[in-house]
């Protein structure tokens, strides 16, 4: 393993299409509930605790080489919102890209054929992090890190938000973070281990309700600075 890697797949350089994604940021900047540091604190933190979560095991489950199939099932059914499935596989489309051409792999080969319209993003997060000989809790800690660092990069642009403030945010919830990549990849494991009871289904599925409501209403909107 190459934690070299890590750092090249967790990079918000790396291109993959995260900058034009708020993860709900914007959403929740205009309806008045994300004014300040102390807001974006307590947004991402409940991201990181909800989808963050529930994201960072399935990207471990891919890269413990989980069936590329139950896996896009079990993705659709943990993002009831039609918005967010569509943007989870617009980024997946994007990172399928960006991963082939920076660690070439028949396991990329093979899921870019089986969802030539887009897997979704956890799936092919996780995939790519195999690729590059990356381990399941590594593929969580992307994730996690994505959760969070996507929003507070917004609130930036938003809000007129203090760069440093922003990252202050981010470095006071790496704690939180790594307790939330520990947790998945130890469920990620449990599931697809010997004699496991409920494979995918076992995985966890924590939701904010909230994020998929203002992910539909932020779709219809005429004019916006983010995809979602």
């Amino acid at each position: 393993m190459t934690r070299s890697a890590l750092l090249v797949l967790a990079d918000g350089r790396f291109p993959a299409g995260g900058h034009a994604h708020s993860g709900g940021a914007e959403a929740a900047v205009k309806a008045g509930r994300l004014k300040d540091a102390a807001d974006l604190a307590a947004f991402c933190r409940g991201r990181l605790h909800t989808t963050g979560l529930t994201s960072a095991a399935l990207a471990a489950a891919a890269a413990l080489g989980a069936d590329p199939f139950e896996l896009d099932a079990a993705a659709d059914a943990r993002t009831p919102s039609p918005a967010l499935r569509a943007a989870s596989r617009r980024l997946g489309r994007q990172l399928m890209r960006a991963a082939r051409a920076t660690w070439p792999s028949p396991e990329l080969d093979r899921l870019a054929t089986a969802f030539p319209r887009g897997a979704h993003q956890p799936a092919v997060l996780g995939t790519a992090a195999r690729a590059a000989g990356l381990g399941p809790e590594d593929a969580a800690h992307c994730v996690a890190y994505e959760t969070v660092s996507g929003p507070a990069t917004a609130a930036v642009r938003l809000l007129g938000l203090d760069p440093f403030q922003a990252t202050a945010v981010l470095a006071r919830l790496a704690p939180a973070m790594d307790e939330i990549a520990a947790h998945a990849a130890e469920r990620a494991a449990a599931a697809l281990g010997d004699g496991a009871a409920g494979g995918l289904d076992a995985l966890p599925a924590a939701s904010a309700p909230l994020l998929d409501l203002t992910a539909e209403q932020h779709a219809a909107w005429p004019v916006r600075l983010f995809a979602s």
